[in-house]
């Protein structure tokens, strides 16, 4: 009786047919900026892999994005039920919220990983020209409601946005012909506005020389 009600118990899904979680994103974007920093891809090719990332649904689908990359080729981790199993990346956001009022990251700080900025008819401002980045991926997750938020990059830093406005404004731009350090940080400005304002932007004359040389003695010490 035992056996036979195993056999006509469904089989368990298969991992790649699993929803992506955070963490398995994050875990595919470590993969990545590790293969560019290492020279396995160029720039076009992270920058090409990196935007399909956070449209993928399943971890199968995120997979096929590192398959012909060292960490790619090896067993699968167990998805994210195990917090234990979480990569660096996968760390706690820092929120910064703005209700009816104004508020600000700025100077030498050091943003995570993630970043949540909540607005509600409330100003926030985000400057990482000075900031001291401890890994390649950085994300802000924006939330504006009758407010205004925004993020300053150094020129040098890659740029890229998701988002939306209803009845407002989402905006993420770089500078035409940047110089563009290929093994500098890359920040992800995904956000939501309602009658609101995101921009991000780089700040015209802010650079960060020295992001190579940090993040290549990082991994070689």
């Amino acid at each position: 009786m035992d056996l036979e009600k195993h056999a006509d118990a469904p089989a368990p899904a298969a991992p790649a047919e699993l929803r992506a979680s955070d963490a398995d994103r994050d875990r595919i974007a470590h993969i990545l900026a590790d293969a560019l920093a290492e020279g396995r891809l160029t720039s076009d090719e992270h920058a090409e892999r990196l935007d399909s990332l956070y449209s993928r649904k399943t971890v199968g689908e995120l997979d096929v994005l590192v398959r012909d990359l060292p960490a790619g080729t090896g067993a699968r981790p167990a998805p994210a039920a195990h917090p234990t199993a979480a990569p660096a990346l996968a760390g706690p956001a820092e929120n910064v919220v703005a209700v009816c009022s104004s508020a600000a990251r700025k100077g030498r700080w050091r943003p995570g990983p993630r970043t949540r900025a909540v607005s509600v008819m409330g100003d926030i401002t985000l400057d990482l020209t000075e900031a001291v980045f401890e890994q390649q991926v950085t994300e802000i997750n924006v939330t504006c409601v009758l407010g205004n938020v925004e993020v300053l990059v150094p020129e040098n830093v890659t740029l890229r946005g998701y988002g939306t406005g209803v009845l407002g404004n989402f905006e993420v731009r770089g500078e035409a012909g940047a110089d563009i350090d290929p093994q500098a940080p890359v920040v992800i400005v995904r956000g939501f506005s309602l009658l609101g304002n995101i921009e991000a932007h780089p700040k015209l004359g802010a650079r960060l020389v020295d992001l190579a040389h940090r993040l290549r003695g990082r991994r070689q010490g």
